[in-house]
């Protein structure tokens, strides 16, 4: 049985589809009060051994919703709980920034381990943070999705990562489109908020190129490194990324910095969604 967060809901159907289970009818309330409830009515009178609670974590919300639904699953009698984590919030918060600053990765990963029996989350910004998690939790790689959204006739591409950290997705990238360079920028992270970006050596003059990385957030590093492409000339410049957050201004970013076409998967449910993780979730899964 396949148990949805709100705001997986394209992700859980998809999954659905691909294992071939059922999809439980899930309601999201709120009380008078302002507090959430999210339930899965009727899902007790079925019979099934496993439980999938299929939820990203973009919001305060929705991690409620994900403890919930945990409940919700053991309350009918679930035998095991898998919990799928397509974007886990708060990841990025591994480590204290400061003394008497909490490692909010690890908060979130011990609120969510009682209620369940695994976790699989999909290209957490560091592995690592799959060593929080008080129960098996392993992280997914869905970086060779990234291609299947691109033009077929891409004009001899270099696929480019904004550093030497997410080389890794670029490469998975471009082995899955089946050719190209890979090369990446160096990027200085000066502040919390401010990156300054350094052009790689790559030859992009003439040359489509597309931009990988594993999230945009507000899209200002991954605009920065288009308009430098712009800059030496490259033809079409395309954006992609596992995890399509893009808040506040981001696409606006990225139009006015040249980008052809912005392409992301369901981790993040956004209009930029184009291709789902869904086979790669299911491969986990059986």
């Amino acid at each position: 049985m396949i148990i949805s967060g709100s705001a997986s809901q394209v992700l859980a159907a998809e999954l659905a589809a691909e294992l071939d289970e059922p999809l439980a009818s899930v309601e999201y309330d709120r009380f008078p009060d302002g507090e959430l409830l999210a339930s899965a009515p009727g899902v007790a009178e079925a019979e099934t051994d496993r439980a999938i609670v299929v939820a990203s974590t973009v919001s305060s919300d929705a991690h409620l919703e994900l403890l919930q639904l945990q409940d919700a699953a053991r309350e009918w009698g679930a035998a095991e709980v898998v919990t799928v984590l397509p974007y886990m919030g708060y990841a990025r918060q591994d480590d204290a920034f400061e003394s008497g600053h909490p490692v909010s990765a690890r908060a979130v990963a011990r609120a969510i381990s009682p209620g369940a029996d695994r976790v699989l989350t999909v290209n957490p910004h560091e592995e690592s943070v799959c060593g929080f998690f008080e129960v098996p939790a392993e992280p997914l790689d869905a970086a060779g999705r990234l291609a299947d959204p691109l033009p077929a006739d891409l004009d001899d591409p270099v696929f480019l990562s904004p550093d030497e950290g997410a080389l890794d997705i670029a490469t998975a990238a471009r082995d899955a489109y089946g050719r190209g360079a890979v090369d990446y920028f160096e990027k200085t992270r000066l502040s919390g908020t401010e990156v300054e970006m350094t052009p790689s050596d790559a030859a992009v003059s003439g040359r489509d190129v597309v931009v990988t990385d594993d999230i945009i957030a507000t899209g200002s590093t991954m605009s920065e490194a288009v308009a430098l492409l712009r800059e030496r000339a490259a033809a079409r410049v395309f954006v992609t990324c596992v995890h399509p957050m893009l808040a506040a201004d981001a696409y606006a970013k990225l139009s006015r910095a040249g980008v052809e076409a912005i392409y992301g998967t369901d981790t993040i449910e956004r209009p930029a969604s184009e291709v789902s993780v869904a086979p790669v979730v299911a491969d986990a899964l059986r």
